[in-house]
């Protein structure tokens, strides 16, 4: 029987991006697409993760669960704490959206570089990214963050060209780093143009969360 992944999004722009990677990676997987895009504008008016918050979160795991999930992917990054808070009691794998992405990137070097479009997922992603560093013993690594909120209103808008050139254009920041993420699942498609202004392949969080959740998810199975 084909594995049951359920794909959680606060956003809709985070659905084709990483129902591109699990047809691309894990094509024979059975795919739960779970949206409250609430979410993320109840998300942008409040500096911290709420007890409410945390619950909806949660609420939308026990669902999956319910449904008989063999694994749950989080597509949204600016939940990570309590995404975490659920993933320690789920009987079956659960991944935030970037862990995979970041533990590639420190595999990479110490000076890293961010894209992102969701100004309230810089904070929690910068928790997330310093917590894994100290846990490896890399006391040097460093992320550094750039936000272009112009990016994700444009892709909202149905305009894709716009969100990309508008990435592309802010990764010349980067020059130099040791490598380059895009934060959002949703900024995966903007790959191509930063990773032709700055030099080298960018990370993207889908193609590093699918792949890793496969590796965890089809030995439990």
């Amino acid at each position: 029987m084909a594995p049951r992944i359920a794909l959680i999004h606060a956003v809709t722009v985070a659905i084709d991006p990483v129902g591109a990677a699990m047809r691309e990676l894990w094509p024979d997987a059975f795919v739960m697409n779970l949206l409250d895009d609430s979410l993320s504008t109840d998300r942008a008016g409040q500096e911290e993760l709420t007890p409410e918050m945390h619950g909806r979160i949660a609420d939308l795991g026990d669902y999956a669960l319910r449904r008989r999930a063999d694994g749950v992917l989080y597509t949204c990054s600016a939940f990570g704490a309590a995404i975490a808070g659920f993933a320690e009691r789920a009987p079956v794998p659960v991944l935030k959206p970037n862990e995979a992405m970041f533990e590639a990137a420190l595999a990479a070097g110490d000076r890293i570089g961010m894209l992102a479009t969701f100004a309230p997922s810089i904070a929690s992603m910068t928790e997330e990214f310093e917590a894994l560093a100290a846990s490896l013993g890399r006391a040097g690594a460093r992320l550094e963050s750039h936000c272009v909120p112009e990016a994700m209103a444009a892709l909202r808008a149905g305009d894709g060209e716009s969100h990309d050139r508008r990435l592309a254009e802010a990764a010349g920041r980067f020059s130099g780093f040791d490598v380059v993420l895009l934060a959002q699942f949703s900024t995966a498609r903007a790959k191509a143009a930063v990773s032709a202004v700055i030099g080298q392949p960018a990370l993207t969080s889908p193609h590093s969360a699918v792949a890793k959740l496969r590796s965890l998810v089809l030995p439990a199975i």
